[in-house]
């Protein structure tokens, strides 16, 4: 992959495009948000190497990694929307194949990203996070999968056993997948599984 590191106003970003890629073809895009491990100033120091060096289907989609230079995505929420946006209307994203991905802190942002903006999201991939389950009817348009690991003593899995239960109870479609031996990182075994990316690109928006 073409690897590029950008800045949109005080946001940095990494920027991975398929190989191959031309000016003027639209693609899927991956949007994702870290966890509190990724926080700092550094984009040099964001770990892009299970999402994007080790990524089976990493030619299937540009894939967009902001990095959060305050102490939560919540602190600089608005820009993260604003940067959100930009992206969703650059000439080489796809709209109907517009997705999302958060681990974590991360995790936490994605599920308010697709409350905030659910009209943009095909489908996402959510890991060990949680979510204003109150709120869940926002996300019931919008397919997900949700991870987490049974041993989780940093967000306990029944952050996610709740969001799954409130989306459905709405109507939406979520999938809960709880890897019983795996503790707060569960995000390795999500994104190095292909089925996960199909699963993505199998959702387009009419």
């Amino acid at each position: 992959m073409k690897i590029k590191k950008e800045r949109f106003k005080k946001l940095d970003y990494v920027l991975a495009f398929p190989d191959g890629y031309k000016e003027g073809v639209r693609y899927p895009v991956l949007f994702d948000t870290h966890g509190a491990g990724g926080r700092g100033t550094d984009i040099n120091a964001l770990d892009t190497t299970v999402l994007i060096d080790r990524n089976p289907c990493r030619e299937s989609f540009v894939i967009v990694m902001p990095q959060c230079y305050a102490d939560t995505w919540f602190e600089i929420f608005e820009q993260l929307i604003e940067f959100c946006e930009h992206i969703y209307n650059m000439p080489f994203t796809d709209k109907s194949c517009f997705y999302c991905s958060g681990t974590s802190m991360g995790g936490y942002t994605a599920y308010q990203l697709m409350m905030s903006r659910p009209e943009l999201f095909a489908a996402g991939l959510v890991c060990c996070g949680g979510g204003m389950y109150w709120n869940a009817g926002r996300l019931k348009k919008i397919p997900l999968r949700i991870f987490h690991g049974g041993k989780d003593d940093v967000v306990y899995p029944r952050e996610s056993e709740i969001m799954a239960e409130r989306i459905n109870a709405w109507g939406g479609n979520a999938t809960l997948k709880i890897y019983p031996e795996l503790g707060h990182n569960c995000w390795d075994a999500t994104f190095s599984d292909p089925d996960n990316y199909e699963f993505l690109l199998s959702n387009k928006k009419a």
